[in-house]
């Protein structure tokens, strides 16, 4: 059930995912240094006959250098803040940890997802919230499917993976959607020259499957800032040691004088979760951290030359390198972590999950296979009950740029330009997608808007004004691009100056009662029903509180049409939990904000 890996194993993962954005080698004698080190390194396990004995070597060299790399490009990234969401706001709305693990159980259920083959129909286990995420409550857990049971009554095992010669019909996870890895896929057999409809095709019916979380029996917090480097702060069994605290990391040590509940198993949960503020009072991004102490490294390192010492891989030395590590790992009795942020620390917030005592939840699963399509051409309100409250913690951040300003709206362009196909160089006029977008909608008339292309004068500044064909460039204020064709210009152009529109939505904010509720809008469990006619949702968008006055997370959002490509009837809106209070919010307006421009052209590069 659990994934339960080494410590060696643990850290290669750990370093692995540092660098999935790849290395920045802005110090060049320390990437130097670690090419050359991986180079002999490499060379190295040339000359290491035993198979085993290359791979262990392999293995745990690797990892070493992988962290070292980590550290390095860590190290070197520059400091630029950015801002996240509270990760621990979930865990607030629910007066124990074992109420969070309720709901995020109690709250998954299993969607059966459009399908445009004959042979393939694809579930999705549709959950509250997500533990996978790295900054998300890593509580211990695992998931596991079974069987999928059809609409004939036939129960079709689960199998890890797609089987090319088993002629049935099999239940395996989605090899294509890496945007939701739970998905699961229901493959039915092809039969060369034969069709078969997918609606002839027993349709699943039911999943069955089951869940196992591990829950710590405490969650304590502790707020730190610099003045408290140095110094311990204790509560009960678990002790926080603030090593340093830097412009943009901190390191860490905690300490739990009590040993890890037997429930937790093998398995070794991180306990520690940081968090950090700049003073602006808003949380930072995590960029990385690092969890191996130096002396965990020395001590991996020292098994390595072990390692690069024998001939032969043997069982004795494998009992003997398991014993060494049994013993370093008894002797530790804290837990370090070096965490970096993007932008600079004012406050530290680290919450310790406290697993010296621990709970484990187990349930069976037999979950229904519900179809929601977007586009429903069914008369009825189809009910998704739910017997759990969720609340979403970004809303209020979505919903403040509802009143955006002509200001912030230009102050947020960023500007990017490409000469690299010079029949299509293109300048790109990019700002957040916000949520006064959203309500701008896609009908965006704009007037033409002036371009004019510079040559350079002697000195490099803009010089006279270039005459075009009007086929020479397009300028596209849905996409933000000005493209160009190099080829169509007389002379290189230096510069370019003119404007472009954006778009700004005037929206008025409303509050309903639920209670109240005017004609248009109605309330059945946790659905939120609107008529179309009354308020349409290319200009209208209603979000839900409950009695705690915290916004209630949308399942999911459904559009009933009178027919195909006909006239939308009403849209209905699912709810984790039932809302008494709704949120209105209306654009009455949409102005176009003129973006003047000047910029600098990036040079072709000569052939």
């Amino acid at each position: 059930m659990m994934d339960v890996r080494s410590p060696l194993a643990n850290l290669g993962l750990c370093a692995a995912l540092l660098l999935a954005g790849g290395c920045s080698p802005s110090d060049e004698q320390k990437q130097t240094t670690l090419e050359e080190k991986t180079a002999k390194f490499e060379h190295s396990l040339d000359s290491i006959q035993d198979p085993k004995l290359r791979d262990a070597v392999a293995d745990l060299g690797g990892s070493l250098l992988l962290l070292e790399r980590a550290q390095a490009k860590l190290a070197s990234k520059p400091i630029e803040a950015e801002y996240g969401e509270d990760s621990l706001a979930l865990l607030k709305h629910y007066p124990t940890p074992q109420a969070l693990v309720d709901t995020y159980i109690n709250g998954l259920f299993v969607l059966r997802k459009t399908s445009h083959s004959d042979y393939l129909t694809d579930l999705q286990p549709v959950f509250p919230f997500n533990f996978n995420m790295p900054d998300q409550f890593p509580f211990p857990h695992g998931l596991e499917w079974q069987s999928v049971t059809l609409s004939n009554n036939k129960v079709v095992p689960f199998q890890p993976e797609w089987s090319e010669t088993d002629p049935g019909i099999q239940l395996s996870p989605s090899s294509s959607n890496l945007t939701n890895p739970d998905d699961l896929t229901v493959t039915y057999p092809f039969i060369d020259g034969i069709e078969t409809e997918n609606k002839r095709q027993p349709q699943p019916v039911s999943l069955k499957g089951k869940v196992e979380v591990v829950v710590p029996g405490k969650v304590l917090s502790f707020d730190l800032s610099k003045q408290d480097v140095g110094h311990k702060r204790t509560d009960g069994n678990i002790t926080v040691n603030l090593l340093l605290l830097e412009k943009n990391y901190a390191e860490i040590e905690l300490t739990n004088s009590k040993p890890l509940a037997p429930e937790v198993g093998d398995v070794t949960p991180n306990p520690l979760l940081v968090q950090a503020r700049d003073s602006t009072g808003q949380f930072l991004t995590r960029s990385g951290s690092i969890n191996e102490s130096a002396a965990q490294v020395a001590f991996y390192e020292k098994q390595l030359a072990e390692m690069q010492k024998q001939k032969a891989w043997s069982p004795a030395f494998e009992k003997q390198l398991t014993d060494a590590q049994k013993a370093f790992e008894h002797q530790q009795s804290s837990h370090y972590a070096k965490v970096y942020f993007n932008g600079l620390i004012d406050t530290l917030q680290i919450n310790v999950l406290d697993f010296s005592t621990a709970t484990v939840t187990r349930k069976d699963l037999d979950l229904p296979v519900l179809r929601f399509d977007k586009n429903s051409l069914e008369k009825a309100v189809q009910p998704l009950p739910m017997p759990v409250t969720v609340y979403d913690d970004g809303a209020a951040d979505w919903l403040k740029d509802a009143n955006l300003t002509e200001d912030q709206l230009k102050n947020s362009v960023t500007i990017s330009q490409s000469v690299e196909d010079a029949s299509a160089a293109h300048i790109v006029f990019d700002h957040p997608f916000t949520f006064n977008d959203d309500l701008a909608g896609s009908e965006r008339n704009s007037s033409e808007s002036p371009v004019t292309f510079f040559t350079a004068d002697d000195k490099g500044e803009r010089g006279e004004p270039i005459e075009l064909p009007a086929e020479a460039y397009e300028l596209n204020p849905a996409r933000g691009t000005l493209t160009y064709d190099l080829n169509l210009f007389p002379e290189t152009p230096a510069y370019v100056v003119g404007s472009i529109p954006l778009f700004l939505a005037t929206v008025e904010k409303g509050q309903i009662d639920a209670a109240k509720l005017p004609k248009g809008l109605s309330l059945k469990d946790n659905a939120l029903i609107v008529d179309q006619k009354a308020f349409p949702a290319d200009s209208w968008r209603f979000y839900a509180k409950d009695a705690s006055g915290n916004y209630l997370k949308e399942i999911l959002g459904v559009s009933h049409h009178a027919e195909e490509y006909g006239t939308a009837l009403f849209d209905v809106h699912y709810f984790y939990g039932r809302p008494t209070a709704l949120e209105s919010y209306q654009r009455t307006n949409l102005s176009t904000v003129q973006y003047g421009f000047e910029v600098k052209l990036d040079k072709p590069e000569s052939k």
